[in-house]
């Protein structure tokens, strides 16, 4: 498939998650059996249903940052590096890819709260998500009638999405797992900061520290000026403790589309580069700037 664009966000036409799934399947299908995606799309179904509030006993998902729009982000990203990471060295194991592919699905469901619960927002679970999302994995492991050691892998690989987790100390059971909890890990990164409207969304994200009370954001301004240096503990995370699995991108992007480019780094040094000129300028109010997404969503927030 020949591409003439380079930005991330034309390389699909449509992002409704339909779409999403099926270039999810697509890409998983170049090195793997059909018969393996089917628990990935039964992953998918509960995860859907999970976030739109049809998952019994629980509420539908009332975090505006981390959404169901931001797991497919993830997901996506998650399985291009796979396919890369296939291109670049050889395909892992069906059950170490299938696992990871499921992570990346159920990596957030923590946020979401249970029907009984209706203090504040799925945001101040923020701290403990995910501990949570493993619960509900486990939860629900009936319907996906997993192994017990595919449980123990997906739920090393949510635990790679902890910020406040030390990746080297999750006990994985070889090099081949602990890379895939890699590609995880970068895979949530990459997924949220190269998404198009991410400056916008760091407005939601304010939102959500402050009602899970993480210290050291008392003003909207406060997210996007530590953003920067947000954005250099996340190069560092990426090139070392995450493996710098994010390389293997490159492999995909010039493979099933001609561009010799890691099109989540070119999209996320875009964003940063026009962040710094927002904190630059101080002449100007910030969300004047600010005009991708969804402006009256955005602006409801801001407003109160």
């Amino acid at each position: 498939m020949k591409s003439r664009t380079n930005q991330l966000s034309k390389i699909m036409k449509n992002n409704k998650p339909a779409d999403y799934l099926k270039e999810i399947k697509r890409i998983f299908l170049f090195h793997y059996p059909e018969k393996d995606f089917h628990p990935i799309n039964k992953a998918y179904t509960i995860t859907k249903n999970l976030f739109e509030g049809n998952y019994p006993g629980y509420r539908s998902c009332n975090t505006q940052y981390h959404d169901f729009h931001h797991t497919l982000d993830a997901t996506l990203a998650a399985v291009r590096l796979l396919d890369g990471y296939s291109l670049g060295k050889k395909p892992m194991v069906n059950e170490t890819a299938r696992d990871l592919i499921i992570a990346a699905l159920f990596h957030d469901s923590g946020y979401i709260q249970t029907k009984s619960d209706y203090r504040g927002t799925g945001a101040k679970y923020t701290k403990d998500h995910v501990n949570r999302s493993i619960e509900f994995l486990a939860q629900i492991n009936g319907q996906l009638k997993l192994s017990g050691s595919s449980v123990e892998r997906i739920s090393w690989n949510i635990q790679s999405t902890g910020l406040n987790t030390s990746f080297n100390d999750i006990p994985f059971k070889s090099r081949e797992e602990r890379t895939a909890g890699a590609m995880l890990g970068s895979a949530d990164l990459l997924g949220q900061m190269a998404d198009r409207d991410y400056l916008e969304k760091l407005l939601f994200l304010y939102y959500e520290f402050r009602e899970a009370g993480v210290p050291g954001y008392d003003t909207e301004f406060d997210i996007i000026r530590k953003t920067r240096g947000f954005y250099e503990l996340t190069d560092s995370r990426l090139k070392n403790e995450y493996l710098n699995v994010q390389r293997f991108s490159r492999f995909h992007f010039k493979t099933r589309y001609h561009i010799n480019s890691n099109l989540y780094t070119v999209a996320i040094k875009r964003h940063m580069k026009y962040l710094n000129g927002i904190i630059d300028d101080e002449d100007t109010n910030f969300r004047v700037k600010l005009k991708r997404g969804d402006q009256k969503m955005i602006k409801s927030k801001v407003t109160k």
